[in-house]
């Protein structure tokens, strides 16, 4: 199932690259131009909600501090990321305190836009994975992975690993990108970090008689294949 994202913003020549890029990510993207109809599809969507929200400030009908902090009120409580040329550190704050989880100054680059979208997904997604038929489910707004009424027990970085892997379910992820979303795109230590941490990931899945398995992909990346449908 594809993560939701709205977009609240006017300008379409800024919106329709946006768009796009998220649309290429594999995102289920809807996009208003008001600060109304971006209440209005929170609302209307109270039963499938949008997983994350890139909001403008300055909008046509009201400002999109008002467009947050209702937001927030009516008890969305997905990501919510400002985009906006207000740039400055009171700025940034005020947004925050009204119910933003990130901030960022335009103009800005697509792919900074993508990896924040993508961070804001793994702290804030509220939404378990889907698991198919193995008995494995991510809480990813708790940061913990059950199987079947037992927690298993994972580190911070295994989360991450195995929550990306999972939103992946079947296909490679390239090692590149899980060390650029889970640690860090500036990362200058060693890969074989990945590999110890999948490493413990795995023994940690197999001692809890987890059935999904983690894969490599020899020079490519890894795969997580669930249960006995991919035994």
């Amino acid at each position: 199932m594809s993560h939701r994202v709205l977009v609240v913003e006017d300008e379409e020549d800024i919106a329709f690259p946006l768009v796009r890029t998220l649309e290429r990510e594999g995102y289920a993207v809807t996009w208003v131009e008001t600060g109304s109809a971006a209440l209005h599809e929170l609302e209307r969507g109270a039963d499938s909600p949008a997983d994350v929200v890139i909001l403008d400030l300055g909008l046509g009908d009201m400002d999109g501090l008002d467009v947050c902090r209702e937001a927030r009120s009516g008890g969305f409580d997905g990501g919510i990321m400002i985009v906006t040329a207000r740039a400055g550190e009171l700025d940034r704050v005020v947004g925050l305190d009204y119910g933003a989880d990130d901030y960022l100054a335009k103009p800005f680059g697509l792919a900074e836009l993508q990896a924040r979208v993508r961070a804001l997904l793994r702290r804030t997604g509220g939404r378990a994975l889907p698991t198919e038929s193995s008995g494995l489910r991510i809480d990813v707004a708790a940061h913990r992975v059950y199987t079947e009424d037992r927690e298993v027990p994972l580190t911070g970085k295994e989360f991450e690993v195995l929550a990306l892997l999972a939103s992946q379910r079947g296909k490679v992820v390239a090692r590149e990108r899980l060390m650029a979303e889970v640690w860090d795109e500036n990362w200058f230590g060693s890969t074989k970090t990945l590999d110890v941490t999948i490493g413990r990931l795995r023994s940690k899945l197999e001692a809890a008689a987890v059935t999904d398995k983690v894969v490599a992909v020899r020079g490519v990346g890894f795969r997580l294949e669930g249960g006995a449908e991919d035994a």
